[in-house]
């Protein structure tokens, strides 16, 4: 797993792709068998991503027969680096097409996570796009999925069952906002009985996550989704609150993958079911 936040955000470009050399040897505890090191420094006259490309031929393909999934983890937070990182996914790209010439390659593999769309990882228009992975849209929890949660409630209420289902009306199936609602619910003082699990998970859903929303928010989850709609510079907020504001008002509305839409999709505001968008 490279984590890009423990890299940082501050870091220039050679330090940035050492980082993730650093973090594969890391993840990987190559570091007993391999001075990583002293073979980075020997190859300086290659570009950062040349290197990059060079270390995951030459050494971990070559150290490790079985094979390789590297997770890379919070991708979107590329978009505020201060030097392009398209070269990062056509190595991705790279590697890929390499499979043909070098079978090692087909024991490679590279997961991406984060909260972008294939669309937003090469920005420069006039390379190859990033057209080889495959999106993966997650989506909550079903009842069924989540009735691992109701052992937390055990003695809290008289009906687990019951009570999580009204949680997940209000969550959608969040797995964030499931599990924090559910240890809301586990903290009360008093039983909710039979009967009354609708107005009483209303009532805590408003009491303490609607009302002070901004005190409630811990950890951090709306105020990340507030941040990101203010602070979107592609669309602009207000085009973004607008779109919304329709969405809201009239319940839902066919879905055209537009930028608005994507990026609404992506803060979490609006999900995407059956070829609409629903809040």
């Amino acid at each position: 797993m490279v984590e890009l936040t423990r890299i940082g955000r501050q870091a220039n470009e050679q330090q940035w792709y050492k980082g993730i050399a650093y973090r594969l040897i890391s993840e990987l505890r190559l570091a007993s068998r391999f001075n990583w090191r002293q073979w980075w420094a020997e190859h300086e006259s290659l570009s950062p991503v040349q290197r990059l490309g060079k270390f995951i031929e030459e050494v971990l393909l070559a150290i490790i027969p079985q094979p390789i999934v590297i997770f890379i983890d919070e991708i979107d937070c590329l978009l505020s680096l201060s030097f392009p990182t398209d070269d990062l996914f056509a190595l991705i790209c790279h590697c890929y097409n390499r499979r043909d010439q070098n079978p090692e390659y087909k024991r490679l593999t590279f997961a991406l996570l984060g909260v972008a769309t294939p669309s937003d990882l090469i920005q420069d228009k006039t390379k190859t796009p990033f057209n080889i992975g495959q999106a993966i849209e997650l989506r909550g929890f079903s009842l069924d999925e989540a009735m691992a949660l109701t052992r937390g409630l055990e003695g809290k209420v008289e009906k687990p069952r019951s009570v999580l289902r009204e949680i997940l009306k209000w969550t959608n199936g969040h797995p964030f906002l499931t599990q924090k609602l559910c240890r809301i619910t586990q903290m009360i003082i008093y039983t909710i009985p039979a009967g009354s699990e609708a107005q009483n998970i209303k009532n805590l859903v408003r009491s303490q996550i609607i009302e002070n929303w901004e005190e409630n928010d811990h950890p951090e989850h709306l105020r990340t989704i507030r941040d990101r709609i203010v602070k979107s510079n592609k669309i602009g907020a207000e085009s973004l609150l607008r779109y919304y504001q329709q969405i809201l008002r009239i319940g839902e509305i066919l879905a055209d993958d537009s930028p608005e839409q994507k990026e609404l999709c992506l803060s979490g505001l609006v999900v995407k079911r059956n070829g609409k968008l629903t809040v």
